[in-house]
């Protein structure tokens, strides 16, 4: 399908795995994560026992203008890397000014965001809830249950991605699992 981001278009969406057969897809195994997880042994041990789907996103491809809306799904997958909760990347917008906001299809999960400043949050997401992202904001999703986690997101077409910053410095806070439920806890290899 070709979309006419002129004139408009519909697409037929699929709940529980994300935009059909319309949009490019972007897969990231565990394998790719390398040093995101705190639990190093635990991280090399799944990578080398199995190198898990941890999350994939698909995207419509918006034209990278000012004004246009890029927007797709992204679905993370249920597991824990030691006692660290599946997640993605987490990023920034290129265009640091930029919001963004995702919408819960299906699953449980948590919108973990900070920015440069030291201010973070952490933000419920399920079916049916959304989370505002701000602008300034990093932000990642991570799944706390045992289904994929499955989201809408939309922000500016032009704003880009930098997850060259996460990927440098981390998050300054971690979802990990105590008692049996996730908690939020300081990342000790945070610099």
């Amino acid at each position: 399908m070709d979309f006419d981001w002129q004139k408009g278009f519909s697409l037929n969406f699929d709940l529980n795995t994300g935009l059909s057969n319309n949009a490019k897809s972007t897969t990231r195994m565990l394998s790719q994560m390398s040093g995101m997880y705190n639990d190093n042994v635990a991280f090399e041990n799944l990578v080398k026992e199995s190198n898990p789907l941890v999350y994939e996103f698909y995207e419509l491809g918006a034209p990278n203008h000012e004004g246009d809306l890029a927007a797709g799904t992204s679905i993370c997958y249920p597991g824990k890397v030691g006692q660290e909760y599946f997640m993605t990347k987490g990023h920034f917008h290129t265009i640091l000014d930029t919001a963004e906001i995702y919408y819960g299809l299906s699953g449980t999960g948590m919108m973990l965001i900070e920015n440069s400043s030291g201010d973070w949050g952490a933000f419920p997401i399920s079916s049916g809830e959304m989370v505002y992202v701000p602008k300034g904001y990093a932000h990642r999703s991570i799944n706390v249950g045992n289904v994929p986690l499955v989201t809408f997101f939309t922000f500016r077409g032009d704003a880009g991605h930098n997850y060259g910053a996460i990927e440098e410095k981390g998050f300054r806070k971690l979802v990990v699992e105590q008692d049996g439920k996730p908690t939020i806890a300081d990342n000790p290899k945070w610099h």
